[in-house]
């Protein structure tokens, strides 16, 4: 039994779910892995089905009935993790956006260096962003620096989705109390784990933008992120003063 789970939410990721399952389980360390398809309509799950026969008892699918978010999709994971005792619970995306190689550098932070969570950083040493056009890559790393700024966590790339956690930190939150479905919810998994007193560390890797498959990247993504933020402050000071 391994003790350690990599979560990766997929929608329609035919072109990239083989790839990314066969490189994770290529890696040294043991991982097993869940995905947690939303009903993808071009076969996802059926690749994923498939895949099942040949990595038998590592290899699990969590179907969802339809779209209810990434964060939403996490929790779930997160909460299966749980009930299945794994020690170490990874954030991952289906694109190769996040190299599945740098899951051994997330993994030996929070093992070895005791760190409650392991963030794969694009920013914590310059900025390590490939395929991007140069507008967004502004967007981003200024809404990092305006979260860091507001919610005063000691992190500087807050919306990334490429992510340890050590069981400890999963246990002690109280998942019906997260709000946020889209990339605000990686900022107040982040603020959460920071206010519960865990150690937090930045790991470098470089995102590289996928290059098969659509984005998900919405407007409505982003506003939520911007103005999350700013919720999440208040119900922190309203919290403080009750």
């Amino acid at each position: 039994m391994s003790e350690a789970l990599v979560v990766i939410p997929t929608y329609n990721e035919k072109e990239n779910i083989e790839r990314i399952i066969r490189t994770v389980f290529a890696l040294h360390s043991d991982y097993h892995v869940l995905i947690v398809d939303d009903n993808s309509p071009d076969g996802t799950q059926e690749i994923v089905k498939h895949l099942q026969g040949e990595y038998e008892h590592k290899l699990f699918l969590l179907p969802r009935a339809g779209k209810q978010g990434l964060g939403t999709a996490y929790l779930a994971g997160f909460s299966w993790a749980l009930e299945r005792n794994y020690q170490f619970i990874f954030e991952m995306d289906a694109d190769f956006s996040h190299d599945p190689k740098d899951l051994e550098l997330l993994y030996k932070t929070c093992k070895e260096e005791q760190f409650g969570m392991a963030i794969g950083s694009r920013y914590v040493k310059g900025v390590n962003v490939v395929n991007w056009p140069m507008s967004r890559v502004l967007l981003s790393y200024f809404a990092s620096r305006y979260v860091r700024i507001i919610l005063r966590i000691p992190v500087e790339d807050t919306t990334a989705g490429f992510v340890c956690f050590r069981r400890e930190v999963l246990e002690k939150m109280n998942f019906k109390k997260i709000r946020f479905v889209g990339y605000a919810f990686q900022i107040e998994m982040k603020f959460i784990t920071h206010k519960l007193g865990f150690k937090i560390k930045e790991v470098p890797v470089i995102f590289t933008d996928r290059t098969l498959g659509t984005s998900k990247m919405s407007s409505g993504i982003i506003n939520e992120a911007v103005f999350g933020v700013l919720k999440l402050k208040l119900r922190s000071l309203l919290r403080r003063h009750q």
